[in-house]
């Protein structure tokens, strides 16, 4: 029997988040974002708020604090280094959590690392660095950074952490089966173009 496997890849600020927990709710599948953080902080023993950053971020400056917050483990690494060893973990959690069954997943090179998979329907939304900007101020507020820099440094990092790890260009529309643009379409018509897209598939 065929799985619904439904991966978000998206720019900071564009609704990624919101739109595919939005569509999990609209399929009733599960919904992969923190609870995956949580799994793959429990297999690695890294701090959650390590494993949330550096799992799809590339190191910024304060890549040292996050170290600060490592609880141990080094015994299990096998020799690799943090980033890799995150890779690897966080690369079985997702294989087996699509096991399990149906679900969608947000960003963690997701697309990637089911590329392979017939069920997996990937998805990249994204947005004008406007429209962003104005989302992440009414969300997060303000902060020391400009928004228009916020945007920049987080896909930025982004961008160099995926490329690293998968060899492929983010955001590349070839990579993904739909490409959204939120600023135009609106969020809550990416949600129901999805969940149509997905249902007339099965």
């Amino acid at each position: 029997m065929s799985k619904t496997i439904i991966t978000i890849s998206r720019e900071f600020g564009s609704g990624g988040r919101s739109i595919g927990k939005s569509v999990a709710e609209a399929l009733e599948i599960p919904y992969y974002d923190k609870e995956l953080i949580k799994q793959v902080a429990e297999k690695t023993g890294f701090a959650p708020e390590y494993v949330e950053n550096a799992g799809e971020y590339a190191p910024g400056k304060s890549i040292l604090a996050y170290f600060a917050a490592f609880s141990g483990r080094a015994d299990v690494m096998g020799g690799m280094n943090a980033s890799d060893f995150l890779w690897c973990m966080q690369r079985q959690v997702i294989l087996d959590l699509v096991e399990k069954g149906s679900c969608v997943i947000v960003g963690r090179c997701a697309d990637y690392i089911l590329k392979d998979n017939p069920d997996a329907f990937h998805v990249f939304v994204h947005a004008a660095p406007a429209f962003r900007a104005d989302r992440i101020v009414r969300l997060y507020g303000e902060s020391e950074k400009k928004p228009e820099e916020r945007l920049r440094d987080k896909d930025t990092r982004r961008k160099v952490n995926y490329k690293h790890f998968t060899g492929r260009e983010w955001g590349r529309c070839q990579n993904y089966h739909l490409s959204l643009d939120s600023g135009v379409i609106g969020v809550e018509k990416c949600v129901s173009m999805i969940v149509e897209l997905v249902r007339s598939r099965s």
